[in-house]
């Protein structure tokens, strides 16, 4: 997987504002690696083994990073696969997807840091009668457990910081904002 990311320019370095509001001096660009589908192909296929023996029904993605990380993951696995997009701020099922009661429900992202945009899809998820069983992801951030298993292509540990402690805002970096989540700079 680190080959991948490696040679598909997915491993940045510099100073970033992530989605979760903390700054860090890496950042996954895993967009650079799903522009191919020969190797986004190869680096879910890392993912579908270590789901081997793990029973969903369906896949769902929260946009914009779960979109075609999800839509590979259930053509793999031959699961039907969707996606949460926000509505006024908040992650929502929209186009007619829907779950149905008692769904066994993975959530399929990039890459997960905090798990932020997958508790706000579990949130929708649940309230429309799904089980989430987990996160599978190309990238596993994490730094703490989140309470739901985890299917990471490859565990990667990166430094951050909350803006106040970033040691590259003290410099006077400026940092660069990837992510598609709305946030203020």
């Amino acid at each position: 997987m680190i080959d991948l990311l490696k040679e598909t320019g997915a491993l940045l370095e510099g100073h970033f504002l992530l989605s979760s509001g903390k700054h860090s001096n890496k950042y996954v660009q895993c967009a650079k690696l799903l522009q191919y589908p020969d190797k986004a192909q190869k680096a879910i296929n890392i993912i579908v083994k270590k789901l081997e023996g793990v029973d969903f029904d369906i896949v769902v993605g929260p946009a914009m990073g779960g979109v075609i990380v999800s839509y590979e993951l259930g053509r793999q696995t031959r699961k039907p696969a969707i996606f949460t997009e926000r509505v006024d701020g908040k992650m929502a099922l929209r186009r007619g997807f829907h779950i149905e009661k008692g769904q066994k429900v993975l959530i399929a992202e990039d890459v997960v840091t905090t798990g932020k945009s997958s508790y706000e899809t579990i949130e929708e998820i649940e309230k429309q009668g799904g089980n989430v069983i987990g996160i599978a992801c190309i990238v596993d951030r994490t730094t703490e457990r989140l309470g739901i298993p985890i299917y990471g292509g490859i565990k990667i540990e990166i430094d951050t910081y909350d803006e106040r402690n970033c040691p590259l805002c003290k410099s006077g970096i400026q940092y660069e904002k990837l992510g598609s989540r709305n946030l203020k700079k």
